[in-house]
């Protein structure tokens, strides 16, 4: 597919080289709301592996919160299925730094499908669980009662951000994830076009998410954003 090497050529944004060997995943993450917020990192390491170092910037570790559509997702010689490849989610975050090589790693993984989740889960090892989930252009709505976890968020979207800050780049510039499994410690690496960013404007946002004793219910976002989405492929799982 000619959109696939065109997206295999496009690297000069890359912190490193693409993965050696074929690309496995191919998925789309689209119309995607970002919450970042700022978090002491000694208090935050408290709540994940040893195994992971936190990246920080200033001297601070960030959590965040994605909301987006997942769309097209498959393996690399089957079609998507659109019941099971499109589903909304929603990740909560935290960022990774090892061997140089800058990801996140995902502290809770929501898809608005069962069965999507499911899949998702026994294919991967990161950790989905259903929620129920309902969106459209203006607004982003969850409620996980297993967790108690919920999402309200009314927003407008604006501009695009034309002049990036370093943390903009350093919020959604990951090309790896980190999964911590039966004691093992693994890496995915993807590879998508930079991020286009904008502005968004937040209507209204109310939110229950904690991790440990971070209750983002009771903390202003310190930054969004706000994306129409990317290509993406994903290589297999690689123990480190």
């Amino acid at each position: 597919m000619k959109f696939i090497s065109d997206l295999l050529a496009q690297i000069e944004h890359r912190p490193w080289e693409l993965p050696k060997g074929n690309w496995k995943y191919y998925q789309e993450w689209n119309n995607a709301l970002f919450i970042h917020w700022a978090v002491p990192a000694d208090i935050l390491q408290k709540y994940i592996p040893e195994k992971l170092t936190l990246d920080t910037f200033d001297g601070m570790a960030y959590v965040s919160l994605v909301a987006f559509t997942m769309q097209k997702i498959r393996p690399r010689q089957l079609p998507a299925v659109a019941y099971i490849s499109d589903f909304h989610e929603i990740n909560l975050r935290t960022y990774i730094d090892i061997d140089n090589k800058k990801g996140v790693y995902f502290i809770s993984m929501e898809a608005g499908k069962g069965l999507s989740a499911f899949i998702a889960r026994s294919m991967s090892g990161l950790p989905y669980e259903k929620a129920l989930m309902f969106r459209d252009d203006k607004s982003y709505t969850s409620k996980n009662t297993k967790r108690d976890f919920e999402l309200d968020a009314v927003f407008e979207i604006k501009e695009t951000v034309a002049i990036k800050t370093h943390l903009d780049y350093w919020l959604t510039e990951r090309y790896s994830l980190y999964l911590d499994e039966k004691n093992s410690l693994y890496r995915y690496e993807v590879h998508h076009k930079e991020w286009e960013i904008k502005h968004v404007e937040v209507k209204s946002l109310n939110l229950k998410y904690k991790v440990g004793d971070l209750d983002f219910s009771k903390q202003k976002p310190d930054l969004m954003h706000y994306s129409d989405g990317v290509q993406v492929l994903a290589w297999g799982k690689e123990k480190i």
